[in-house]
This record gives C-alpha cells, sequence and structure tokens, in this order.
C-alpha cells in the first residue's frame, strides 16, 4: 500500500486578485529546476492540517492566521523514487483573502535555502497567464486553477486536481 505525507498549502491572494507564489530551485535529473509554488509543506506527526497551516505561513512567510480558511483543492502526487519511508505528497489547499505584504517568516534565508526556497513574489493573473519563462508552475495548470477559483469562488467540497 502507497503511503503519502499529507501536505497544506496557502493560496494567498490579496485585494487585487494576486496571489503570493515561492521560487523553489533544486536540481533534477542532472540538469536546474525553478517551480512557482504557493508556500506550504508537510504535516507533523501530531499536528492537525489547521496547526500544520498556520506554523508553515508562519516560517516561511510571516502571516499569522486569524481564522481557519476554506479548502479548495486536493492533490495526491507519487514521487518517482521513495523519499522519507513515503511514496509521495497529498496536498490540501486552503484558500487565504489577505491585504498585500512583504513575505518574512521566522526562518533564517538559509533555512529557506535549505528548503530549496529563494524567493517570493506577489503575481497578478496576468502575469501567470503571459509568463513564458522557463520555470514552472505547480501544481500543473495553475494560472487556469487560479483564475477558476477566483471566478466561481470556493466550491462546495475540495477539488482534485492533477498532479
Amino acid at each position: 500500500m502507497a503511503r503519502f505525507r499529507p501536505a497544506v498549502r496557502a493560496i494567498l491572494v490579496d485585494e487585487e486578485d494576486r496571489v503570493l507564489l515561492c521560487r523553489l530551485e533544486f536540481a533534477e535529473s542532472g540538469r536546474d529546476v525553478v517551480v512557482w509554488t504557493v508556500p506550504g509543506g508537510g504535516v507533523e506527526p501530531g499536528e492537525d492540517r489547521m496547526t500544520a497551516l498556520q506554523r508553515e505561513l508562519d516560517e516561511e512567510v510571516g502571516l499569522h492566521l486569524t481564522a481557519d480558511p476554506p479548502q479548495v483543492w486536493h492533490q495526491q502526487v507519487r514521487w518517482p523514487h521513495r523519499d522519507n519511508g513515503f511514496d509521495g505528497v497529498r496536498n490540501d489547499y486552503f484558500l487565504v483573502r489577505t491585504s498585500a505584504f512583504d513575505p518574512r517568516g521566522s526562518m533564517t534565508d538559509e533555512q529557506l535555502a535549505q528548503e530549496c526556497l529563494m524567493g517570493f513574489r506577489w503575481w497578478s493573473l496576468s502575469e501567470l497567464h503571459e509568463y513564458s519563462g522557463p520555470a514552472v508552475f505547480a501544481p500543473p495548470g495553475f494560472p487556469a486553477l487560479l483564475r477558476a477559483l477566483l471566478l466561481d469562488g470556493v466550491p462546495a467540497s475540495p477539488i482534485a486536481i492533477s498532479s
């Protein structure tokens, strides 16, 4: 039976409908890869999802949640190799509306770099759709997923998205 590590991710959207993304840089199959994705990470043993989401946001961007945000997406990703005893990750995505802010979490730049996290940027929908550089967005199809979320609102139950 496959084991998937539980993880939480926050889709942080400001008053101008811009989304805050993290720039991840790592080597894969002998080449450098850059991925833009939303903040978040693994649920630690003994944590519930909201506690993990609060911790991840505090560590990475310095945002303190005042209410439990709605879950909007669910994704299961199988890894090509077994990592720390897991066959993949199960991401639960939550929509967090917030005012724009300068991300500065409790982790140092060195600690962020150990997590392959090399920066942050607020992106507008048009910038996401017009981007043609070498970096990729995660999850796949993120610009269209975000546009649908902002147009349609919070779904009645989390939408399963592809990996």
